[in-house]
């Protein structure tokens, strides 16, 4: 019984996690776009473009680390 209970611990730790990396990558990249953007201002569409696939995958990421949390919870 401690084993099931320790893996809704483990379930809900990793969901935080992922949230929280994927809340930090975001936020990393809207900074590094935000200064390129003021460095150079001309480059702004394919700078948006960058920041846009980027955090595509960083949210891709942060989804599959959620599907294998609720996976283990269910387990």
């Amino acid at each position: 019984m401690e084993g099931i209970g320790l893996g809704y611990l483990g379930a809900g730790l990793g969901a935080g996690l992922a949230v929280i990396g994927a809340g930090l990558g975001i936020g990393n990249i809207a900074a590094s776009a935000a200064e390129g953007t003021a460095r150079q201002p001309e480059a702004t569409s394919d700078i948006r473009t960058t920041m846009i696939i980027a955090a595509a995958l960083i949210e891709g990421v942060a989804l599959f680390g959620e599907v294998i949390c609720v996976l283990l919870a269910l387990k």
